[in-house]
């Protein structure tokens, strides 16, 4: 299926702009719309909630716009992506700024890395997470069509996603220990790095999205 159009939600807290241009990039014939209004974002076939900055601002516009409830009812008719701090907030909770009740579209929590990260070698690891890592693939999905299992994708952040359950983590990353880099369940899924700034693989997972019908047809 290839999508018709695509709604990145606009709450103010996400690099909106590169996103929607990258989405355009992979698939010109797509209707590409960054809003805030509840008609133009239920009216896409897809949908993205992107997000960087702290989460206690970001759950705060997201729920003082109306944009946990209009994230609910997206889930229920088309497939959802979420990236980088737009994962964070589908979790239950967030350890960042003393403690932040999130959406809880997944069970889990969001982790800070710690003071003292170290690598297999014993050597000390810079918080935030910045840069490219090897993402592996656990579990067969859409979005991993033409995507090189370990392939390396553009990372930046200082908490990480613990699930509770294992089985909707799809992608696996290591800094310091393992966390969950990719999780799905149903016709949602949502990765911590972002595909808008992770080159060819990036461009590609993106366009795996646009053509993924989330199972709903």
């Amino acid at each position: 299926m290839t999508s018709r159009s695509v709604a990145v939600i606009d709450y103010g807290m996400g690099n909106l702009h590169s996103a929607a241009k990258a989405l355009q990039h992979v698939s010109p014939e797509t209707k590409v719309i960054v809003s805030a209004n509840k008609d133009e974002i239920l009216e896409c076939d897809h949908v993205i909630v992107p997000g960087v900055g702290a989460i206690r601002d970001c759950m705060g516009e997201i729920k003082r716009l109306g944009i946990d409830a209009v994230i609910s009812q997206a889930i229920k008719t088309k497939p959802v992506m979420g990236i980088c701090i737009g994962m964070q907030t589908m979790l239950n909770f967030s350890e960042e700024n003393d403690g932040v009740h999130c959406m809880g579209i997944f069970e889990g929590e969001v982790r800070y890395f710690g003071t003292d990260l170290r690598d297999e070698q014993g050597e000390h690891l810079k918080v935030p997470h910045m840069g490219w890592n090897n993402v592996y693939q656990r579990e067969d999905h859409p979005i991993w069509n033409n995507i090189a299992d370990g392939e390396r994708f553009y990372f930046v952040h200082s908490y990480y996603v613990e699930l509770a359950n294992q089985a909707q983590s799809i992608g696996s990353c290591t800094y310091g220990h393992p966390f969950d880099a990719v999780v799905a369940r149903d016709n949602i899924v949502a990765t911590q790095f972002h595909p808008e700034k992770s080159a060819d693989a990036g461009l590609q997972l993106l366009k795996n999205f646009l053509d993924w019908d989330g199972g709903l047809s």
